[in-house]
């Protein structure tokens, strides 16, 4: 379902969900002028810090669009722009967003009618006032992931574990241009599955709890409960709390903050009883100019709000009202202040250094290691990684004992995007152990491409699943340690290498397709409904999650920028640049995409790798381990297969450019690559099937080879039916292989294999070859054999 909207514009309409009906009415209001733009702020009409700025540069863009055939000069665009922010300011002079918003636009209109006609002028105005809505639904987005993330960091959650967090006043759609504040860090925590319940205060003595975050927690169907204000206390008190999040009006240069009155109150019971309590707000409500919260303005508002009820007066006539709009809490009470561009911390003196990150993130320079990440999270290097390995008890006891650190040492390798990866060696040259920290960002992009550390919880869960399914395979996993998002696991030693650098080098691999085939039978099968049955599967779905950012991550990358226009897209040009235009031109791949993409995204069958290539996997002649299973879900089994498929086949048809670049001979290991191809598939159908088989059939009804169906023994309909399930996954694997195949050529991430050939035209051709077989995967799948696409990957080589 979607969000509720407080604001609803086109270019030259202005209309705001008047508040003061809701919940028993939804109307919204017609904003044409800035005077209605007052109104609306003032009587309340639209509330909420960041909706109120928005609506304010709308109603200036509004009334721009109407009134375009008076303005004469530039000048006096800017002259209006000026006028009519100032007026508007004094609504709400509290929320420091509208402030903020009066001097970015009057400067935009100061700037634009320096160079600028009038037609310019007013257009340059009214875009910089739309892009503000744009903006907003990013950050609050943005503030969601990061708020969710420092919740649950913050309480010490288990995987999987749900939260249950307080709230007060409504910082939700009904506040911001969508999403929310506050209200989105616990719209995050429900659509990861990790919210429990949401508690709202009514929020007296406008209820804009009980009237609008109640509303919102109903309409999205987001299990919550409604308190009194003055209920609060009682409620941590019993435990049922574990968690407070809160918007905010203005934060001052110390972490103090101006929010809603009973904020302060809230935070001097959440010390009490040890309930962490976070502000969630975007750095435009972050105000450095203000030093402590005892400079911030608190407006009053009307007695009547206090001393009526639903329009009738339910106080002694003659009795004095104090009715103050927001308080200050304090920054000592304050567990951390998140933004859409990062965590806040106290630092050593216990204030908040608001100044200093608002500086940082204006000038381009923040350094995410510090100001990126959950609380507690510290980017590890050579040096702290030792002393972290020593903290780790089970670590240490790996690496010959705590008291031996002094002779350990660490070296970073990988080419990770996404992660740090360290060896630390110990006391001895065999005392070995493999650290791996996610990082909060795409390496390779930077901070622009944040990522969810909760992808190492994942990676963690899946090693561990993974190994118990198949130890031959999967390495150990000694610690997972949530707030530094590390990973310890046990070290492959040498001659263990990446399996891609072993074929880049022309090495042969004769036992890779038998582990290989074996790995992936073995995890998918174990973790699928074949062997769980419905209700196993559906609980082990909801306790793993669903790895969303990884998954938003891939199917942006795979299935949707390699066939448009994209930024991140490069390939060989010009070289390339013909079938790349026919790729992103051909509307039958198009179709085929939008299919692979659906199955990725819909089909659950089983917890998969991932990322199943050539880089995540570990080799030596007699052995094979899978590592790096970040980005784990449940999805299509095809999805693991075809990306494992369609590595060798990169790797197949880069071997003649190798050989003609070294002056080498390849033909072996291009023989051997293409029979791995095929021996792969065939060692993953036949033990999956013997897996299969060994189990039988099921006693009950929830699996997919129930007795009722197929009695004791395995008849010819269970047979017809296991053809059928291995035709599909045989099918879905070589559309994904495909996809992968045309992704590492014309997409973001490339493969070493053919991105290392010097030669630009010989890379080229190999490249042509390997975009014509992966096009002819996805096109025709369904009509490939394992005998006849063999024939079909030799055709693209001519």
């Amino acid at each position: 379902m979607a969000t509720l909207e407080a604001i609803a514009y086109v270019r030259g309409s202005l209309r705001v969900l008047d508040q003061l009906r809701l919940p028993l009415e939804t109307t919204y209001v017609d904003v044409p002028t800035c005077e209605a733009c007052w109104r609306c702020i003032k009587d309340m009409r639209v509330r909420g810090a960041p909706a109120i700025a928005i609506a304010a540069a709308l109603a200036l863009a509004t009334e721009l669009e109407r009134a375009r055939g008076r303005f004469r000069t530039s000048a006096e665009v800017a002259a209006f722009a000026r006028e009519r922010f100032d007026y508007m300011y004094t609504s709400r002079p509290t929320a420091v967003n509208l402030g903020e918003a009066r001097g970015r636009i009057q400067k935009v209109a100061m700037t634009l009618a320096e160079t600028c006609d009038v037609t310019e002028t007013i257009d340059g105005v009214i875009e910089a006032c739309e892009a503000m809505l744009e903006e907003d639904v990013r950050s609050c987005r943005e503030i969601g992931r990061r708020g969710a993330e420092a919740l649950l960091a913050s309480v010490g959650a288990k995987d999987g574990e749900k939260i249950k967090v307080m709230t007060c006043c409504n910082t939700g759609s009904l506040a911001t241009a969508g999403y929310g504040t506050a209200l989105g860090v616990i719209r995050a925590l429900w659509e990861r599955g990790r919210l429990e319940r949401a508690y709202c205060l009514e929020t007296r003595p406008y209820n804009q709890g009980s009237r609008l975050t109640a509303y919102e927690l109903v309409y999205e169907k987001i299990p919550g409960t409604l308190i009194c204000d003055n209920m609060a206390a009682a409620l941590m008190a019993r435990g049922d709390v574990d968690a407070i999040v809160v918007g905010a009006d203005r934060v001052a240069a110390n972490g103090d903050f101006a929010n809603k009155i009973g904020t302060y109150s809230l935070a001097v019971n959440a010390k009490h009883h040890g309930v962490p309590m976070f502000t969630a707000a975007p750095v435009t409500t972050l105000d450095p100019e203000t030093a402590t919260g005892a400079d911030i303005h608190i407006e009053e508002r009307p007695a009547d709000e206090v001393t009526h009820s639903l329009g009738k007066r339910v106080a002694a006539e003659g009795i004095d009202v104090w009715n103050p709009s927001f308080d200050v809490t304090p920054a000592a009470l304050l567990s951390g202040i998140i933004t859409e561009s990062g965590f806040i911390e106290k630092n050593v003196k216990g204030f908040f250094p608001v100044s200093e990150f608002v500086a940082n993130v204006k000038g381009g320079d923040m350094t995410a290691s510090k100001l990126t990440g959950p609380p507690g999270f510290v980017a590890l290097d050579c040096e702290t990684v030792l002393d972290y390995a020593a903290s780790q008890h089970n670590v240490a006891s790996v690496l010959g004992g705590a008291s031996t650190r002094n002779s350990w040492s660490a070296q970073e390798v990988g080419d990770g995007n996404i992660n740090f990866v360290y060896i630390v060696t110990g006391a001895s040259a065999d005392k070995q152990v493999i650290v791996k920290q996610g990082l909060p960002f795409v390496r390779c992009v930077g901070e622009s491409w944040p990522l969810t550390q909760e992808r190492v919880r994942y990676e963690a869960e899946a090693l561990v699943q993974a190994h118990k399914f198949c130890p031959s395979h999967v390495p150990e996993v000694y610690v997972y340690d949530t707030k530094m998002a590390t990973i310890v696991m046990r070290y492959l030693e040498p001659p263990h290498i990446i399996l891609r650098g072993g074929i880049i080098e022309g090495k042969v691999y004769p036992k890779l397709a038998e582990h290989v085939g074996e790995y992936m039978a073995t995890t998918l099968y174990k973790s699928s409904a074949l062997a769980l049955g419905g209700a196993e599967l559906r609980r082990a779905r909801q306790a793993f999650g669903q790895n969303e950012d990884m998954c938003e991550l891939t199917e942006q990358v795979i299935f949707t920028e390699p066939y448009g226009k994209a930024d991140n897209n490069h390939w060989t040009s010009p070289q390339l640049d013909d079938i790349v235009s026919e790729i992103q031109s051909d509307a039958s791949l198009k179709r085929a995409i939008c299919s692979l993409k659906e199955k990725f995204m819909t089909n659950a069958q089983a917890l998969l790798h991932g990322d199943l290539h050539t880089g995540s996997l570990m080799c030596t002649e007699t052995t094979t381990f899978a590592i790096d299973h970040e980005f784990a879900f449940y999805g299509p089994m095809g999805f693991d297969i075809g990306a494992f498929l369609a590595n060798l086949l990169l790797a197949f048809y880069s071997q003649s450019g190798w050989a003609k670049c070294n002056g080498e001979d390849r033909s072996k290991q291009r023989d051997w690559l293409l029979e791995t191809f095929t021996e792969t598939w065939s060692v993953f159908e036949r033990r999956f099937l013997e897996q299969w088989n060994e189990q039988g059939v099921r006693c009950d009804c929830g699996g997919l080879s129930p007795q009722i169906m197929f009695g004791k023994e395995v008849p010819e309909a269970l047979q017809s039916y296991q053809r059928s399930f291995m035709q599909k996954v045989w099918v879905d694997s070589l559309g994904f292989a495909g996809a992968k195949m045309i992704r590492r050529i014309i997409g973001i991430a490339h493969v070493a294999d053919l991105d290392k050939i010097p030669d630009a035209e010989i890379r080229a051709q190999c490249e042509r070859k390997a975009l014509k077989c992966g096009r002819e995967l996805m096109l025709n799948a369904s009509a490939l054999t394992p005998l006849s696409v063999v024939e079909m990957i030799l055709a693209c080589e001519q």
